[in-house]
């Protein structure tokens, strides 16, 4: 459920609302972009969000199970912040991406509507598709080492610790009868 400030919530009850939405991506490398299907800038939390930008979002993919929700974020690569290059060398690429829905009229007035982070990113000539995960997605990640009953290192390499030319674990010695059945 999400908690609307009251400034927002007598805007909505009044009826006559001036909404848009804003996407914020966050790259890997410290960059925030912004975007707005609205017709001329907006500005929060220190974010500038770009207008005609050609950005647009598909409906929500969700299920009521752990599965992870997806949505397509579509494109026309006519912004100059986002370019073929960057979607080439995978700047985007678990990018986190916040969905707001703004009073454009008195941006103060916003709810996140959710987080995610950008998944596959497929490109056209003039256009880009990105799928954009829910935080669900974590979850499925291996992060780190795994750890099981069984030793996942390889015998005697560095994280082992087992030095195999130690004379401890060598021995040398003759077959002198072979056992038949």
């Amino acid at each position: 459920m999400k908690t609307l400030s009251l400034a927002l919530q007598a805007h909505l009850d009044d009826g006559t609302t001036t909404l848009s939405w804003c996407w914020r991506v966050s790259r890997s490398d410290g960059v925030a972009l912004g975007f707005t299907d609205h017709d001329r800038a907006l500005s929060f939390d220190g974010t500038v969000f770009e207008p005609e930008s050609g950005f647009a979002a598909s409906e929500i993919r969700a299920g009521s199970d752990l599965a992870v929700d997806a949505q397509d974020a579509t494109g026309v690569l006519t912004s100059d912040r986002i370019t073929e290059t960057d979607i080439l060398e995978g700047r985007g690429d678990n990018a986190g991406v916040e969905l707001w829905r703004v009073n454009w009229s008195d941006t103060s007035q916003r709810v996140l509507m959710r987080r995610g982070a950008v998944g596959q990113i497929r490109r056209g000539r003039m256009a880009f598709v990105a799928e954009v995960r829910s935080l669900a997605h974590v979850l499925g990640q291996t992060m780190g080492r795994t750890f099981q009953a069984g030793c996942d290192a390889a015998l005697g390499d560095a994280r082992c610790g087992i030095d195999l030319e130690n004379a401890v674990y060598k021995g040398t010695g003759l077959v002198t009868d072979l056992l038949r059945d």
